[in-house]
């Protein structure tokens, strides 16, 4: 399950978030979105987990959680949308 973390603390790397997901479950993948020209991160990330039920655990416990001194956002992640609105 593709889980979308928000409201990050700039300090926070893609390690304590593995470390923080790896309590419920196995981790696949985490990716901290950043900025292309800068390479600060944006506030978000997308963490990858291979067992549903861990999954929904992990953001059921996270969820609202405080993570370098900010609550952080935890749910399903929903799917890309594959559309232009927005861009020029």
């Amino acid at each position: 399950m593709n889980i979308y973390v928000g409201n990050l603390s700039y300090g926070v790397d893609e390690g304590a978030l593995e470390q923080a997901f790896k309590e419920f479950g196995e981790v696949t993948s985490v990716k901290i979105i950043t900025d292309k020209f800068t390479g600060r991160s944006k506030g978000f990330a997308f963490v990858e987990m291979t067992n549903d039920d861990e999954a929904k655990n992990a953001i059921s416990e996270l969820n609202g959680k405080s993570m370098d001194n900010r609550d952080i956002t935890v749910n399903e992640a929903r799917p890309k949308r594959d559309d232009n609105r927005g861009r020029w």
